[in-house]
């Protein structure tokens, strides 16, 4: 007796494709296989029959249980914590202050590039779909307020194909770092600042401006041209975009890890090697015999949040000191 096993066509990053098990797949990413089950209108199928409304029914039961969970929360270390902008500015009206109002300010100057307003006159583009947008609020250790401007993606139709983003394993992790200690090689890391705000937006959508854009912008219809918190597509679209720009980099993705990137190199005395770029969604980490020619690529394409220095840690583990000595040179120099 003969059994077929299911399998699913992936597309790779690099546009290659591949026939997954559908059993691997399910375990992996089992939200996005349901969703993509569902918007390919085979959800009926042997394969899936039981196996989507059981997932996609556990699925809703944990998000309205981190919903229930956020709006029971009133207060943080004591300080008052809003559940819309409207409240935000109430709170900040009845303290004397104005810190949920920076907070707002902040966030807003920062994701103004992922929005264009409509021109007197223009219409709304074929096939784009209006959805809500929202603040999140959130009170740090040190007491900083923090706004975050979210999608509401899950108004959004389910993709026609799957978009999630893989990262790279703490096993590729180690295997790389065992590598550097083993040839002589640096170690640099860096987070890129608002990554998702750097790659182009894959659903058609628009908002209707609130109260963050100003009193004078209220009502105005908005175009969403970038990535932005909340929709289904975010991760997926940066991970596109940062591909790109490491392909432009002549950097090709491991078979093995298609986050660990890697291009032949030849170190001062002539030794040939492979210099490596770990990608966890916006954390870069890169190994070289001089890292920061990479990193200055990198520095020039994107802002980063901090100057680029061998990591203490990565992945929640520690690394001892010393293990890696970088050249310490500034991005650029």
């Amino acid at each position: 007796m003969y059994y077929l096993m299911p399998l699913l066509i992936i597309e790779q990053q690099d546009r290659s494709t591949s026939w997954e098990p559908l059993k691997d797949m399910k375990e992996a990413y089992p939200v996005q296989v349901a969703e993509y089950a569902v918007s390919r209108g085979i959800q009926n199928q042997v394969a899936f029959r039981w196996w989507v409304p059981s997932t996609l029914k556990q699925h809703t039961r944990i998000i309205k249980a981190m919903k229930s969970r956020y709006v029971r929360c009133t207060h943080k270390y004591g300080i008052p914590q809003p559940k819309s902008t409207a409240e935000a500015y109430e709170i900040d009206k009845e303290t004397g202050t104005d810190y949920w109002h920076q907070a707002i300010m902040k966030e807003m100057k920062n994701n103004m590039i992922a929005f264009r307003f409509l021109e007197e006159g223009e219409q709304i583009p074929v096939g784009s779909k209006w959805i809500p947008f929202h603040m999140i609020f959130d009170v740090k250790l040190d007491l900083t307020r923090k706004a975050r401007y979210v999608a509401g993606g899950h108004w959004t139709d389910l993709p026609t194909q799957v978009t999630y983003s893989s990262v790279v394993t703490r096993e590729s992790v180690c295997i790389a770092f065992t590598f550097a200690a083993s040839n002589n090689l640096d170690i640099l890391s860096t987070d890129v600042d608002n990554a998702y705000l750097q790659a182009p937006v894959w659903e058609k959508v628009h908002i209707t401006a609130g109260p963050e854009f100003g009193t004078q912008q209220i009502g105005q219809t908005v175009l969403v041209v970038r990535v932005m918190y909340g929709l289904k597509s975010s991760r997926a679209a940066w991970h596109a975009q940062l591909s790109s720009t490491l392909q432009d980099m002549n950097f090709t993705p491991s078979l093995a890890d298609p986050d660990v990137w890697i291009r032949a190199a030849t170190k001062p005395s002539g030794k040939e090697y492979y210099k490596y770029k770990l990608v966890y969604v916006d954390d870069i980490l890169v190994i070289s015999h001089d890292p920061y020619q990479a990193m200055t690529t990198i520095h020039l394409t994107y802002h980063l949040k901090e100057e680029p220095t061998p990591p203490k840690t990565y992945l929640r583990a520690t690394i001892r000191e010393g293990t890696f000595q970088g050249t310490h040179k500034e991005p650029g120099a």
